[in-house]
């Protein structure tokens, strides 16, 4: 698909996403967000953006993985621990000592996630103020977009995994037991306030003392930044601190925030600007006078002068030209005396007879600057800078109207390179910065990445344990089935007699050793085979009738029969047959039991 498809593709996504759920991306970075989108859509084996909207369209449940993919909440308590210590060593203490023993202290956790930023935020306030001072002073306002998120950090209870960079100490000081996790102290807890927020459209929070802010400005382009910063500036108040993620800087904001500690990202709200509204009006008059009020030596300087000059008379005529007014203009000993709208210079290279009127009106100097000319047969334009000035023979006698010109293409072109340079470095440092981002927000992916391979990685190991579990009770069962099968066989070997335990379709069960020795058939030829079929040398037309009346129950608990068979040796024995029914623990009969006893034998 051409490239233009898949970013109207893409844009078509987007606006779908704001219009049904109200979702607006279209400040956050796009190659972030479409790196995101694209692993959703490689787990349901989708290649378009368009694919993938349709599929919104009928599947709304996708809605939820995918906001819940495009909004890492990738968090932890006491991020980057460093950081978390210049916090209480340089900023709190300041934040403090300007605030009255009494004033209330208001704390903004901006994309709070799952809350440990602002329980963070609330335990080194609780530390630096105590408790007491805490419970009475502060209040953290802790905002995000995702509501799931706002939630889990409302609840306030972690597991043991998420508090291993809570130092021991403090981790007993304020998380009780709650089941398997540890819920933030409900003291404390009540001076966390969370809510929904979207930082590129809702109004800020106002009269904010410290803003934490971190990992959260880089997932959004650099004019969306822009406008965030510019409602952090007003969040706060002054003096107010701006505390930064790693990856985040404010290299276009100086005259709003000044650093605190750069390489730990900490800001404070640059003091409020007072501007004078009064300014000076004054011009200097020039030194030179105009050739009808002073010697010819001054005429002469005036001419010869490299600064190219005019002096204009009261009649509009030229009276005075310097020589580098002459060369610049192509103008002659003749021109003189001529009058001035009459000649080019008038007009070109910017319009001067009305600036000369209203010199003329107004008594006072007129500039232009950067008046732009390209001479017949130049390659390049010149710049010049135009002044026109009164010119007084005495105070407040006007003579006439002085016009200079100043050649400022050369200091054009250095502006011109410099400001070209500084967009280069600008340039330079935003590539520099989203770069700096993106590796920021792939390590992000990463973390969680890594921690999604934990969680599956303690959930193998939790069905392992179960696994091992099951395992135990069956090689408990097995054992103790061993022990029954050994006992019952020493019960079996210790009857002597043979002991036949049948089914109620009257197949082997059980063949003793006893019945192996009278028949000669071994347990494994037995079991498991209807015992009127066994080619064994029993009367199965004398014995079928009399087990099925011990089946059905109307033998009572044990019916005995007499009968001649044949052993395995081939001859005669009389055989006493004992039956008993096999009873389930409902009473059922589900087999039976028969001893057979050769004693009686003739």
């Amino acid at each position: 698909m051409a490239a233009l498809d898949t970013e109207r593709e893409f844009d078509e996504l987007l606006t779908m996403m704001k219009e049904t759920r109200g979702f607006d991306f279209t400040g956050y970075k796009r190659s972030t967000l479409q790196r995101r989108v694209r692993r959703r859509m490689s787990l349901l084996d989708l290649t378009t953006f368009g694919e993938y909207r349709d599929y919104l369209e009928l599947q709304p449940d996708e809605f939820s993985l995918l906001f819940e993919s495009m909004l890492i909440n990738v968090t932890g308590f006491f991020r980057d621990p460093l950081a978390w210590q210049a916090l209480g060593e340089k900023v709190l203490p300041e934040l403090i000592s300007a605030k009255g023993a009494r004033t209330p202290i208001r704390v903004w956790s901006a994309g709070c996630a799952t809350g440990e930023e602002a329980y963070t935020l609330a335990i080194v306030l609780s530390e630096a103020l105590g408790p007491e001072q805490f419970r009475e002073r502060v209040k953290i306002y802790a905002t995000d977009l995702d509501e799931e998120a706002l939630q889990f950090a409302r609840a306030g209870a972690y597991e043991a995994r998420a508090l291993t960079d809570v130092p021991d100490k403090l981790r007993d000081t304020y998380f009780e037991p709650a089941g398997a996790k540890r819920a933030f102290r409900r003291d404390l807890r009540r001076q966390v306030i969370f809510g929904r927020n979207d930082l590129t459209r809702d109004a800020p929070i106002s009269r904010v003392d410290l803003l934490a802010c971190r990992n959260t400005l880089m997932y959004f382009n650099a004019e969306t930044q822009a406008n965030i910063v510019r409602r952090f500036h007003f969040a706060l108040s002054y003096p107010g601190f701006l505390f930064l993620g790693k990856a985040e800087m404010l290299l276009n904001h100086a005259h709003r925030f000044q650093p605190l500690d750069m390489r730990k990202r900490l800001f404070r709200k640059t003091s409020p600007a007072i501007i004078e509204a009064g300014q000076t009006s004054g011009w200097t008059e020039p030194g030179a006078r105009g050739p009808a009020a002073g010697s010819g030596l001054e005429a002469a300087a005036l001419s010869s002068a490299p600064v190219v000059q005019l002096a204009i008379d009261l009649g509009d005529k030229l009276r005075v030209a310097s020589a580098a007014a002459e060369s610049l203009f192509n103008l002659r000993r003749r021109d003189l005396g001529r009058p001035f709208s009459d000649l080019e210079v008038s007009y070109r290279p910017a319009e001067l007879r009305s600036r000369i009127e209203q010199v003329r009106a107004e008594l006072r100097p007129i500039e232009l600057h950067d008046v732009e000319w390209q001479r017949p047969g130049g390659a390049e334009s010149s710049y010049y800078d135009v002044s026109v000035v009164p010119l007084f023979g005495a105070p407040g006698d006007l003579i006439g109207i002085g016009v200079s010109f100043i050649d400022v293409t050369r200091y054009r072109r250095v502006r011109d390179e410099l400001a070209y340079a500084n967009t280069e470095l600008e340039r330079a440092y935003e590539e520099l910065q989203s770069l700096n981002e993106e590796l920021e927000t792939t390590n992000e992916e990463l973390q969680s990445t890594n921690e999604e391979l934990e969680t599956m990685n303690e959930e193998l190991q939790s069905a392992n344990d179960e696994l091992q579990m099951i395992n135990d009770e069956l090689r408990g069962r097995t054992e103790q089935l061993d022990q029954t099968n050994g006992f019952l066989g020493t019960v079996l070997r210790s009857l002597g007699s043979a002991a036949i335990v049948l089914t109620e379709d009257l197949r082997v069960r059980v063949w003793s050793p006893g019945a192996a020795d009278l028949w000669g058939l071994r347990p494994e030829e037995a079991e498991g085979r209807e015992l009127l079929s066994l080619d064994i040398g029993l009367p199965a037309a004398a014995i079928a009738p009399w087990l099925q009346q011990v089946l059905a129950g109307r033998t009572g608990a044990t019916a005995s029969n007499r009968l001649t068979a044949v052993n395995r040796r081939g001859k005669p024995v009389d055989l006493h047959i004992m039956a008993s029914p096999m009873r389930t623990e409902e009473g059922a009969i589900s087999g039976i039991i028969l001893v057979i006893d050769q004693s009686g034998a003739s």
